[in-house]
């Protein structure tokens, strides 16, 4: 599986309808309902979406005819191996139908047309880890996170005698990781972990 870098733009006119599409990696259902707030266009006769994250999806065909839309969306989607992503195309009517085979095509092929043109990365399944450390040990452990791959800081606070670090680590790494900052900090650091996501 793969996620998509960054917010992706593609537009094309099909019979005279203007299709604009609009992709971006998300990581939760408010990340998805954030953007569809944001690039839903009142002027425009349909706003169709999708988005997957995992096993969960969700999908609007905004007014167009059940299937005609969002499905081909989802397929387009799923056809590019894509996770973590939300999909919405945004249809401008131009006066010609496009009957049920033809939106099927234009949506499916507008949203696949822009998910093959993005750049993407594989998806790594992480863990989040809250490491606890010592002001003494914080620049130590700050560097070999930093340097490590596939290593994201998320969130890092101070108490009176240290700092707290929320990471994610790559599932595969993470216990040999947290074992080698432990054995770095002679077994200062406290760790620990969440469920895989």
């Amino acid at each position: 599986m793969f996620a998509l870098v960054r917010h992706e733009r593609f537009s094309q006119e099909i019979r005279k309808s203007r299709f604009l599409v609009q992709a971006a990696p998300i990581e939760a259902e408010t990340d998805a309902k954030r953007l569809l707030a944001e690039w839903s266009e009142p002027q425009a006769n349909h706003n169709c979406w999708a988005w997957r994250i995992g096993s969960v999806y969700r999908f609007s065909d905004d007014g167009e005819p059940g299937g005609t839309a969002a499905k081909p969306i989802l397929q387009a989607i799923d056809g590019q191996e894509l996770d973590r992503v939300l999909v919405v195309v945004t249809r401008w009517f131009g006066g010609v139908l496009l009957g049920a085979g033809g939106l099927i095509r234009a949506y499916g092929g507008t949203a696949a047309s822009c998910l093959r043109a993005a750049e993407r990365v594989p998806l790594i399944a992480t863990v989040a880890v809250d490491l606890d450390c010592a002001f003494s040990d914080l620049a130590l452990v700050q560097s070999r996170l930093v340097a490590f791959d596939g290593v994201r800081i998320e969130e890092q606070s101070f108490t009176d005698t240290g700092a707290r670090i929320r990471a994610r680590l790559p599932v595969d790494a993470a216990d040999a990781l947290t074992a080698a900052l432990v054995d770095l900090t002679s077994g200062r650091l406290g760790v620990r972990r969440e469920k895989p996501a």
